[in-house]
């Protein structure tokens, strides 16, 4: 029944595409995250769902859509690039059939990043997608979360999801950190959302989703979505306008929390401080170190999956005993084939110092441009304005919370991560052409009178400061 609801749905959206083809576009964004074919057994198994979409996504758009006010922007060449390099390294790769497997899922993720901001030229789109991801999303974490409170959580990549193996969103880690990302969005599409009606009703859902998202990392037991909680929480401070209110208000929910956090989660979460006593942690730690070391003597990375050709050794400390009876017992370990376990140095590794580079500055200048938007907005009252710069504002600090998760997780080229930075480059290109915002300033000749070259109009807008008036 289940696998008859989930192609029926596939089917309903396809269809709605005649004669809406963006929401072939939102078909394949609900495809590539909730990964139907994934979760049935027959009939969503034997048709290529996911090819499918893609190709009627770029169809409708390239055939049917107008592309007049589609820009290209700095950001997409930069994933271009990206994309060109990693073709590049997969051919040359250390291991050429495992970086074949890995390849044929990142060029997918890294065409449609690049194609998705091109259908992004409404306000509508935008929060269409947004929405489509956030909903899919909502698909895996509320279940998740009920199971969580149900069961007291599963340990981790214990906890029961849609799908009974570590892929895509469906890896603890990756989720944990998805999921607390995806919280600054869930609050825009709250406050400035159109497609449903701001009432309580979307107010209740976006607290409840909200919160099982929060729940995720407890489910999970995933350090990873600890640190990101931590992390989103305190870069929220910059837009709370009582802040020692709100720090005082988490403390207690904190401290008010821990005594229903199940056992599993506060053991793992106590491993933290010190990576020693953890062979998880002690491992990453290892592989971080032999990236470096890969890196130094391959510049031009090894392709993906290159840390199958790694090696190493580490010690572990555990404390045994309790009490006065306690002591410290170190243990070699061999170890090899292990992942990056860090969007960093799984970049590094794979892709190179070229590769990491142009990644890190799609990431930084991701940031960059988001601020600019936040800034230039953000006073604005009139109408239809003043949802750009909140919209900026939550993208900014999900990319960033997702950077933060990056850093224990490789998730270089998750699809959901992506489409955050496609939707900054909506956002980007959508704002650059409909800003009708007057600068202040008109540039004059030095050698023109000033009321014959400017209109009366402009002669308005010119300040005391300008330079044509000086």
């Amino acid at each position: 029944m289940l696998d008859l609801a989930l192609f029926a749905f596939v089917m309903a959206l396809l269809a709605a595409g005649v004669r809406r083809p963006f929401i072939w576009v939102m078909a394949y964004i609900y495809i590539d995250v909730l990964v139907p074919q994934k979760i049935g057994w027959s009939l969503v198994q034997a048709i290529p769902l996911s090819l499918i979409a893609f190709a009627a996504a770029f169809a409708g758009w390239l055939l049917i859509d107008d592309k007049s006010k589609s820009r290209f922007t700095y950001r997409q060449f930069l994933m271009v690039l990206l994309l060109v390099w990693c073709a590049y390294t997969t051919f040359t790769a250390d291991f050429p059939e495992a970086a074949l497997e890995k390849w044929a899922w990142v060029w997918k993720a890294l065409i449609f990043a690049i194609f998705l901001p091109l259908t992004l030229v409404t306000r509508l789109r935008i929060e269409s997608a947004i929405l489509t991801m956030i909903l899919t999303l909502g698909a895996i974490v509320i279940g998740a979360g009920i199971k969580t409170i149900g069961s007291g959580g599963g340990g981790y990549g214990q906890l029961p999801l849609l799908v009974d193996a570590d892929y895509g969103l469906y890896e603890s880690s990756t989720l944990a950190c998805v999921a607390i990302a995806s919280i600054p969005l869930i609050r825009w599409l709250a406050n400035h959302g159109t497609i449903f009606p701001k009432d309580w009703r979307v107010q209740l859902f976006s607290a409840g989703l909200i919160f099982a998202c929060l729940l995720i990392p407890v489910g999970t037991a995933a350090r990873t979505g600890l640190v990101c909680i931590a992390a989103l929480g305190i870069m929220m401070l910059r837009d709370v306008k009582k802040r020692f209110t709100y720090i005082a208000v988490v403390a207690a929910l904190g401290l008010v929390a821990v005594p229903f956090l199940p056992t599993t989660f506060s053991e793992r979460m106590g491993t933290i401080g010190s990576h020693e006593g953890d062979e998880s942690a002690s491992t990453r730690v290892a592989v971080w170190k032999w990236t470096l070391d890969y890196t130094a003597e391959n510049p031009g990375g090894g392709g993906f999956n290159v840390f199958l050709g790694n090696s190493f050794t580490y010690k572990t400390r555990e404390t045994q005993g309790e009490g006065n009876n306690r002591k410290i017992v170190s243990e070699t370990v061999t170890d090899k084939a292990r992942a990056f376990h860090s969007s960093y140095f799984e970049m590094l590794g794979e892709q190179g110092v070229f590769g990491f580079l142009v990644w890190i500055l799609l990431q930084i200048s991701g940031v960059w441009q988001m601020e600019r938007l936040r800034r230039r907005w953000k006073n604005r009252t009139a109408k239809d304005e003043t949802w750009q710069a909140p919209l900026a504002n939550a993208l900014q600090l999900a990319q960033l919370t997702a950077l933060v998760g990056s850093l224990f997780v490789g998730i270089a080229y998750q699809p959901y991560v992506l489409l955050i930075l496609a939707l900054q480059c909506g956002l980007w290109s959508y704002c650059r052409r409909t800003d009708s915002q007057p600068t202040g300033r008109v540039r004059v000749r030095p050698d023109a009178r000033l009321d014959a070259d400017i209109p009366a109009k402009a002669r308005d807008t010119v300040t005391a400061g300008s330079p044509a008036l000086q």
